[in-house]
């Protein structure tokens, strides 16, 4: 397992770099980048008079982390072509792409992900102030989900065909099919001052007072705004995993060492839960580092929308549509290596629930 662990490991270099060329050369071709961006504000301020005006000048002050830029803008003959140089060179686009790849990945190994382009911070103060929010998200969803799911699948395996597994299995489909926002509209619709009650918040993971409450009153304020939040995610997400833990055990019981085993005499309790549960739940193991990074990252940015929630799925949203490079790049470095770190995390966690697996016999 330890030569496993360290091919796993060797591996993770080449896949994220592999995973950061790819996503920067893409971006090389996408249009309106930062510089496009201001030169077309500044554009439209010249157009519209509202902040200037034909033939003067205007100091123009663009964030990059600490640094400042003043600039002359030429309302009757279009932008100081020196300006503009200045401003690439400001945003570092005065280099060649594959020395400005180089430098990035040079200081993402040392995780230093410098500082935004437009919000005059550094990228990893960004991403450690809306930690809580994605944490409370990724980490809620998931245990929630699979207390539910497990337990649930495991029961419709059991009563395959019952009344109560056609029943669930129409509940399931109904939190499969109905997209995680229209629950969240619903939520706030009967118990946020929609229409009918008005129980929870609508706004932050905490109140503004947070600090002030005593630690037990800290605690239900913090489950007081996330309530909602969580239950909305929990009720779209739980349904594949229910799915996936029935059929496996389906599967599972099906199997002849089942049978042999209920011949020996073995309580059904016996069966189920010391053979077929360790060889049913490998498949649902395999989905928890997808389910994690989903929950984590990319499934919580309408909800945190809709909730009005500062996580990292709304800061890698609003980055790429300003096109904040450092901090579209620093949260896919982050998401990305996470990902595959879970990825191995996940393998040996199969070999802790069935010890018959052994990586180490196979090639990586």
């Amino acid at each position: 397992m330890g030569a496993y662990i360290l091919r796993r490991l060797a591996l993770i270099i080449p896949t994220l770099i592999g995973i950061m060329l790819l996503s920067f050369v893409v971006v090389q071709f996408a249009p309106g980048g930062p510089v496009e961006q201001i030169i077309a504000e500044l554009t439209n301020q010249n157009s519209s008079g509202d902040r200037l005006s034909g033939g003067g000048s205007e100091t123009m002050n663009f964030g990059s982390g600490n640094s400042e830029f003043s600039g002359n803008y030429r309302g009757a003959q279009g932008l100081d072509p020196e300006f503009i140089k200045k401003l690439e060179a400001q945003f570092g686009f005065d280099k060649p792409a594959y020395e400005r790849f180089l430098t990035m990945m040079w200081d993402y190994a040392r995780f230093d992900f410098g500082d935004s382009f437009f919000q005059s911070t550094s990228v990893i103060s960004l991403i450690v102030d809306r930690l809580p929010v994605s944490i409370s998200l990724g980490l809620w969803v998931m245990l929630l989900s699979y207390l539910i799911s497990i337990p649930l699948g495991i029961r419709k395996a059991i009563g395959d065909g019952s009344n109560f597994d056609v029943w669930t299995s129409g509940v399931v489909i109904i939190g499969y099919a109905v997209p995680g926002f229209l629950f969240g509209i619903l939520m706030i619709t009967l118990f946020a001052g929609g229409s009918f009650f008005d129980w929870f918040p609508l706004r932050g993971i905490v109140s503004d007072n947070w600090e002030s409450l005593s630690w037990p009153n800290r605690i239900l304020d913090y489950f007081w705004h996330m309530t909602l939040p969580i239950l909305t995610m929990v009720l779209a997400a739980f349904a594949t995993t229910t799915m996936l833990t029935k059929n496996s055990f389906i599967d599972e019981i099906r199997k002849q060492y089942v049978v042999t085993a209920r011949a020996k005499g073995l309580t059904e309790n016996r069966v189920l839960y010391g053979h077929v549960f360790r060889n049913a739940m490998l498949i649902v193991i395999a989905g928890m580092p997808g389910a994690f990074i989903s929950a984590f990252f990319t499934g919580a940015l309408l909800i945190e929308t809709l909730f009005s929630l500062d996580g990292l799925g709304r800061l890698g949203y609003d980055a790429i549509l300003k096109r904040d490079y450092p901090v579209v790049f620093g949260t896919l470095y982050i998401f990305s290596l996470m990902s595959l770190v879970i990825a191995l995390v996940s393998d040996l966690i199969y070999t802790w629930v069935d010890p018959r697996i052994d990586f180490d016999q196979r090639e990586v």
